[in-house]
């Protein structure tokens, strides 16, 4: 593995962005006046406690939750004005649980993400194969084609999961906590593909992760959440620092280089 590097974002429109967003539920509000801009071209990561908003945050971002006030503005324009259908063509979202339906089978699933841009008039195209299939082959899914999603372990489904998210081909991803499930090997395997995806493809990727090693590793922006609240952005090069760990997570810790990435790695120290 190569050391990664630091692409330069766009000075565009950002594709994704919040202004004085409050949001929550109705028994409790969760983060009040928060703005955020997802940097075009940016593999940007989400970090921080248990609780502290994460999903929340990403929920609102992807329309699946409604601000009780404030803007998410996808491509400039509010994203709750857009068809839902537009949405799904422009946005890509891996949630955090999903649910299959009883006996449908992987490629079945992985299928369901081209219906954004299907029509009426044609609703099966060549294109639609190819990106199921390079879907497939890229999450390693592909020998499971025919297999029934409900018989597949939890690591599989994950990657299913995943399979059909990129069968979308949307130029912006939204992944909350996309390795839960999977083994350290295939942890590594999908976050080197939503790299790829990032700086060859040149896809926006937005990803909650509980890992800072792997938020340092991967992404080139990093939001840091706790308590409701935004604590720091930035490249992880210049912000992840051992009081930035103290302050959002409350472990006390010391940086090091990474010897393989150059990027900073968290070594705690524990409480002894």
């Amino acid at each position: 593995m190569t050391a990664c590097t630091v692409p330069p974002f766009s000075d565009k429109i950002a594709p994704l962005k919040a202004e004085n967003l409050t949001i929550g539920y109705p028994q409790k509000v969760i983060s009040e006046q928060l703005t955020v801009t997802i940097p075009e071209g940016s593999f940007t990561v989400i970090v921080g406690p248990n609780a502290c908003g994460k999903s929340t945050l990403l929920r609102a971002l992807s329309r699946l939750l409604k601000p009780l006030a404030g803007t998410v503005a996808l491509d400039g324009r509010d994203i709750h004005s857009y068809p839902t259908k537009e949405v799904a063509r422009r946005l890509g979202l891996l949630p955090q649980s999903s649910t299959a339906p009883d006996g449908i089978s992987v490629a079945e699933l992985v299928s369901r993400g081209r219906y954004p841009h299907q029509t009426w008039f044609q609703q099966w195209r060549p294109e639609d194969e190819e990106a199921i299939q390079n879907a497939m082959h890229a999450t390693g899914v592909d020998r499971l084609a025919t297999v029934p999603v409900d018989q597949l372990s939890g690591g599989q489904r994950q990657r299913v999961w995943i399979a059909m998210v990129l069968a979308q081909q949307t130029s912006l991803l939204l992944l909350d906590e996309p390795t839960t499930y999977l083994d350290i090997a295939h942890q590594i395997e999908l976050l080197e593909l939503f790299r790829t995806l990032n700086q060859k493809v040149g896809q926006t990727l937005v990803a909650v992760l509980h890992d800072l090693n792997h938020a340092c590793r991967y992404a080139d922006h990093i939001i840091a959440m706790r308590d409701g609240n935004i604590i720091a952005t930035g490249n992880p090069r210049e912000i992840v620092t051992a009081e930035l760990i103290h302050e959002v997570f409350g472990l006390p810790c010391t940086i090091i280089d990474d010897p393989v990435s150059h990027t900073p790695l968290v070594i705690p120290l524990g409480h002894n």
